[in-house]
């Protein structure tokens, strides 16, 4: 029983060392295989004009009398609204959003002092347009609002114009074959 039982465990041995041993030299064999791998990643940049633009218009008013406050801020929605359609943005160009009115006396924190109002207001008007170049030059001309009463506000990050480029799956293959190109040579 002895010499059956050792002959078991001699084998098992045999097996073991030789799967440990076909382990390892797979594993060197990886290692090798390393070194002669290299990665390479290709470049292709291009500029391109926007060909939306999302442009909000943003102002201020503030007052003590809220449906004075509402109907002031209306009017002047309409307003900025039409001097931008005789500037010649279209009508379905034009969103006027909700106004977003504060109530000084409802804050929870704030300083003791009074405020000369107790409303304030922020309107919203936006532009979207595929004409870029008729908004940008439209951008330059937005200080005769001021003149009519307008206090423009571009302090909020979303008052900022934002630039959209919707082509990118038409130009994307092309830069694609160039990045490749780019990586082959490095």
């Amino acid at each position: 029983m002895k010499i059956g039982a050792a002959i078991v465990m001699a084998m098992g041995m045999v097996v073991a060392v030789s799967l440990l041993g076909v382990q390892v030299s797979s594993a060197m064999n990886d290692m090798q295989t390393w070194d002669r791998v290299v990665t390479v990643k290709g470049l292709s940049e291009r500029e391109y004009i926007a060909d939306q633009v999302i442009w909000p218009i943003q102002f201020v008013d503030a007052g003590n009398d809220l449906p004075q406050l509402y109907e002031h801020i209306e009017k002047n929605s309409l307003q900025v609204a039409s001097f931008l359609e005789e500037k010649g943005i279209s009508a379905e160009s034009i969103t006027i959003g909700k106004p977003e009115i504060n109530d000084k006396l409802a804050q929870q924190y704030g300083s003791s002092e009074k405020a000369p109002f107790r409303y304030s207001a922020i309107q919203t008007v936006t532009v979207f347009s595929n004409d870029v170049e008729k908004v940008r030059a439209l951008m330059q001309q937005i200080g005769e609002l001021i003149k009519t009463g307008i206090v423009l506000s571009d302090q909020s990050y979303r008052a900022q114009p934002d630039y959209v480029f919707t082509r990118l799956n038409e130009v994307k293959p092309e830069m694609i074959e160039e990045a490749t190109l780019n990586a082959r040579e490095v």
